[in-house]
């Protein structure tokens, strides 16, 4: 490999970052490394993602700033792949690329009804409250009384507890402000979060399940009846901490829930939608009972109940989109791939192409999964490259300035981070709060206010 290599890593939340560090560490520093974001901000689903009273979580991103400031690595923000720069135009600028860029759509119910008004994805209304600048502008009806949130993943139990929350329990968080007067209006009594399968098959971790239960202004319910399990789920709660754990916190909801809270939460179970009702807008959901047959799939029994909601939100997974001229699977919507090479329809590696993070491996994992993924990837980038003729035939510089785009580098980033501690401090709301307009937040970039 000539040295020193130049590197472009699509994307800079945490599997885009820690691959940067990857191709850093694993060189000795002898490589450079361009990270590239549609967005005016680094760090992915740390800043968009994670929920914001989850602050120890979000701490990452005092990790990932660390790799940004190294030397070898540049930001360039505001940089759309497929929009400002083509595949075939960056594969002319550096020796290998990194694909990083996570998985951006929800997932379909695909039933009657998933149309209407106020049946929308969970991911629209975290991007809202996590401050997204694509969902500044949007809007929830929050005047409903009871909302439906379908799914029993961390996404999912991170909605619930936002929608149970008040508005002054979230004034010390980062949610912009607009966030934080919407949410003091809310009317929402009643949160209903729904599982296709039993307690033991729930997604989401025991620390958030224990959250849940420690809301002081909301009560939360499980059925006795829901929590009955079949020997294969007794089994595996008796052998899996994290079911263990997860039956314990649910079985201590079965009781009477507390009196006399603004807000209560049914965890339910063994609810499978059927149809979200109404005519002009969301008007109820409806259910029907489910069991496991004899080979642990989810069937139907026939009874069916239906939830008087005004506002359905369905947390039933996230997909990666295809990258313009990059191979795409569009049953596992990833791209196919071995340890992290791109490989083409006749199974053989795509030169110069790699993949880190969810659209390598789906949805999966945790923030810190995305460590190990990346550095298998830059281990095998750097074999490839071992011994290989670099020569780029143009600068990433010449391209963009060509095209007089409004690049955000690094240091325009850390006007818009001091920015939105400034607002903070102004409005005596914590560390942090976000911008989330798209101008807000490039006015800030270029030192404006």
């Amino acid at each position: 490999m000539a040295s020193p290599a130049l590197v472009a890593v699509i994307g800079s939340g945490p599997a885009g970052i820690y691959a940067a560090e990857a191709l850093v560490k694993q060189t000795d520093g002898d490589v450079r490394v361009d990270v590239f974001d549609r967005l005016p901000t680094p760090y992915g689903l740390v800043r968009y993602g994670v929920a914001p009273d989850h602050k120890s979580i979000k701490s990452i991103a005092k990790y990932l700033q660390r790799v940004l400031e190294n030397p070898a690595v540049r930001f360039f923000g505001c940089v759309e792949l497929g929009r400002d720069v083509s595949r075939t135009e960056l594969l002319d600028c550096y020796d290998a690329v990194i694909y990083s860029t996570g998985a951006m759509v929800d997932r379909q119910l695909r039933i009657p009804g998933e149309e209407l008004p106020g049946s929308i994805a969970a991911t629209d209304f975290v991007n809202w409250y996590c401050g997204h600048p694509d969902a500044a502008d949007h809007s929830f009806d929050l005047s409903v009384e009871e909302v439906a949130v379908i799914g029993v993943g961390n996404v999912a139990v991170d909605v619930v507890r936002i929608l149970a929350k008040t508005a002054g329990e979230l004034r010390e968080t980062d949610v912009p402000e607009q966030v934080i007067e919407a949410l003091s209006a809310s009317r929402v009594k009643r949160v209903h979060m729904i599982g296709r399968r039993g307690p033991a098959q729930a997604k989401f971790t025991t620390k958030e399940a224990r959250e849940l239960g420690e809301l002081p202004n909301a009560s939360i319910h499980v059925s006795p009846e829901d929590m009955d399990l079949d020997p294969a789920s007794a089994e595996l709660a008796g052998s899996d901490r994290k079911v263990g754990g997860n039956i314990k916190a649910l079985s201590a909801w079965t009781g009477e829930p507390a009196a006399g809270r603004p807000r209560h939460i049914d965890v339910r179970f063994w609810r499978a939608p059927a149809e979200i009702i109404g005519s002009d807008r969301v008007e109820g959901l409806k259910l029907e009972r489910t069991r496991l047959d004899e080979t642990g799939r989810v069937i139907g029994t026939g009874e069916f109940e239906t939830l008087p909601v005004g506002l359905v939100m369905r947390s039933v997974g996230y997909q990666s989109v295809p990258l313009d001229g990059v191979p795409f699977d569009e049953r596992s919507y990833t791209v196919p791939n071995e340890g992290g090479r791109i490989t083409g329809p006749d199974g053989d590696p795509v030169p110069r192409e790699y993949v880190a993070g969810w659209i390598k491996r789906g949805p999966s994992g945790v923030v810190g999964t995305n460590k190990s993924d990346a550095a298998e990837t830059v281990r095998n980038l750097l074999e490839d490259l071992e011994g290989a003729e670099t020569n780029p035939k143009r600068t990433i510089e010449e391209l963009l300035e060509s095209r007089g785009l409004p690049v955000v580098t690094y240091e325009d980033w850390l006007r818009l981070d001091a920015a939105e501690i400034a607002l903070a401090e102004s409005l005596d709301r914590g560390e942090r709060v976000k911008l989330a307009r798209w101008e807000a937040m490039t006015s800030a970039c270029r030192g404006r206010e």
